[in-house]
Formats: structure tokens, C-alpha cells, sequence
């Protein structure tokens, strides 16, 4: 399956006329090895650097830019200044959604689409095409619930 996926992005480069440099490869494949985490360019280098030694932070950098540049990935920022990558399922109409925990900072995903009545009316009232949508519910996750008073988060 990694390797269906590898090839499939090794496509999409050479359908934008780019190359899938061994550089480019190792931050692929750390992106896919990880593909439930949201990694920050600091974490996909450190794991990187486990696998290709040489590489340096600017490639990695460089890499994510253009992964996202091309679509292949999504750039997300949850709210504390950091930019995570995930990335982007053909398959599914819109990117997925996700609950970010105020306490332990654990971000959990949401597949369903939850927004088809909220986007009707938004195409009807305002004559508004929508290409896509982001959805973040930011609050304290089951883990944390019982250990924590909700009201201190508000």
C-alpha cells in the first residue's frame, strides 16, 4: 500500500514536470510511515534525518512547500503558531475534520462530512460555490475529561 501511494505522488510530481529526488523520497515516505499523525516540518526532518542522514531541514522545508503547493498535501495550523502537514485523500470530497484537545494538545479526526446542510445553505443564500472546507472543535477529549474542570478551558 505505501508503495501504491509513493508511485501515485511520484505521478502527481511528474504531471507538474518535478522530480521524486531521493530527498524527496525519504520525506515522502516519513509522511506516509506517519500518515495519522499531523507532523510539523521539525518532525518530519527529525524523522527524516533517522533515514537519510544528509538531508538538511531547508530540503525538508522545501519539500513540504511544494507537496503543498502541488495539493498533495494540506498545510493546517491548529491555532499555536505551528504549521502540520497532512496528507490530502483523493478519495474523499473534503479533508477531514478534527478535535484538538485543550489540555493534552491531542488532535483526533473526524472522516465524516459534517457541514453538507450548513454548505447548502451557504450555495443557496449567498450564491456561493464552495471548494472546500476546514472544521476544528477545540475542547477536552475523552482522556481528559474526568481529570480536568471543563470551565477553566472557557
Amino acid at each position: 500500500m505505501l508503495e501504491e501511494k509513493l508511485e501515485k505522488i511520484k505521478q502527481q510530481l511528474h504531471s507538474q514536470n518535478y522530480k521524486l529526488t531521493p530527498q524527496r523520497e525519504a520525506t515522502v515516505r516519513v509522511l506516509l510511515e506517519n500518515e495519522e499523525d499531523h507532523l510539523s516540518a521539525e518532525d518530519v526532518y527529525l524523522l527524516v534525518k533517522e533515514k537519510a542522514p544528509e538531508i538538511g531541514l531547508a530540503t525538508v522545508y522545501r519539500t513540504l512547500e511544494l507537496l503543498s503547493d502541488l495539493k498533495i498535501l494540506h498545510k493546517m495550523n491548529f491555532g499555536d503558531g505551528v504549521a502540520r502537514y497532512d496528507l490530502r485523500d483523493d478519495n474523499a470530497a473534503y479533508h477531514h475534520h478534527h478535535l484538538i484537545c485543550l489540555n493534552c494538545g491531542t488532535v483526533d479526526e473526524i472522516f465524516e462530512d459534517l457541514l453538507v446542510s450548513a454548505e447548502e445553505k451557504v450555495k443557496n443564500v449567498y450564491n456561493f460555490a464552495i471548494t472546500d472546507h476546514r472544521l476544528t472543535f477545540y475542547g477536552i477529549c475523552g482522556r481528559c475529561i474526568d481529570k480536568v474542570n471543563v470551565e477553566d478551558f472557557k
